[in-house]
C-alpha cells in the first residue's frame, strides 16, 4: 500500500477516531475505479463502493454508496429517500454540490451533509471502500463506521 497524500476525508476520519485503512491506483478517465489493476487484491469488487449524487424534483440532493460493479436503481433511490422521482445530477454540478471532482467523491466530507443511503450489501462485510476524496485515493473502513459517521440510512439500492 502506497502512502497518501493526507486527504479532508483522512483528516475527518481521524478528528472523529474512526480506523481506516489507505489504497491508492493511477486513476485514468479510462479506468476510473482501477478495474485494470485489480484491486481485488485488496478487496473483492464487491466492497469497493461508487458515491452517486441525485436530486429530486423540487432541488433537494441525495447521495447514494453503491458497489461498482452495480447500478444505481432510480425508483428505489427514490423510495430511500421519500421522493416520488430523483435523477442523476449533471457532472458540472458535483464540485459546486459536493466539492468532489468526477472519480474523487466521497460520502464524507461534503460541502454540506445530505441524505444519504448506503445499499444494504455493505454490512455484509467488515470493511468497504470509498473514496478517499481524490481520484485514485481509496478509504477502507467499517460500513457500520461509515453508515453512523455520515449518518447514511441502509437500502436495498441496485437493480438486480
Amino acid at each position: 500500500m502506497e502512502k497518501a497524500v493526507k486527504t479532508n476525508v483522512m483528516r475527518l476520519l481521524d478528528q472523529a477516531r474512526i480506523p481506516y485503512r489507505v489504497h491508492t491506483y493511477a486513476y485514468t478517465e479510462d479506468d476510473p475505479t482501477g478495474k485494470a489493476l485489480g484491486h481485488e487484491d485488496i478487496l473483492p469488487r464487491e466492497q469497493i463502493f461508487k458515491t452517486l449524487v441525485t436530486q429530486g424534483p423540487k432541488g433537494a440532493v441525495y447521495v447514494f454508496c453503491i458497489p461498482i460493479d452495480s447500478e444505481l436503481d432510480l425508483k428505489k433511490a427514490a423510495r430511500a429517500a421519500g421522493e416520488k422521482s430523483i435523477e442523476m445530477i449533471h457532472v458540472k454540478q458535483l464540485l459546486s454540490l459536493t466539492g468532489y471532482v468526477r472519480g474523487g467523491c466521497s460520502p464524507i466530507g461534503m460541502k454540506k451533509r445530505y441524505p444519504t443511503a448506503l445499499d444494504e450489501t455493505a454490512v455484509l462485510y467488515d470493511e468497504i471502500a470509498v473514496s478517499g476524496g481524490a481520484r485514485g485515493c481509496q478509504i477502507l473502513l467499517s460500513p457500520t463506521a461509515l453508515a453512523g459517521y455520515i449518518p447514511a440510512d441502509l437500502a436495498d439500492l441496485t437493480i438486480v
